[in-house]
């Protein structure tokens, strides 16, 4: 019974200190934090960079219509992995 009391101890406190998922910023993500969202490849995630640098950023998720291989189905998908923030708010 101790042995299993501890076990589940070990076990909670492994959940506890596990990292909180959080949503990629697409407003300051660099290529290989893109890339590691699955649903974005090299292009995607260049894409992605080349508009911000060239719009000034997202104000919001929809606006990845405007970027060369999105489209609003690959936008759903990608809702929840990705987030858009403005750069001062992560500062």
């Amino acid at each position: 019974m101790k042995m299993l009391k501890k076990n589940a101890l070990v076990l909670l406190a492994g959940l506890i200190t596990l990292p909180a998922f959080a949503a990629v910023n697409i407003n300051t993500a660099t290529q290989s934090e893109l890339e590691a969202v699955k649903g974005l490849g090299p292009a995607k995630a260049k894409a992605i960079i080349q508009y911000r640098e060239a719009h000034g950023g997202f104000k919001s998720l929809d606006e990845l219509d405007n970027v060369k291989g999105f489209g609003k189905a690959s936008i759903e998908k990608l809702n929840g992995e990705l987030s858009v923030a403005s750069e001062r708010a992560e500062n």
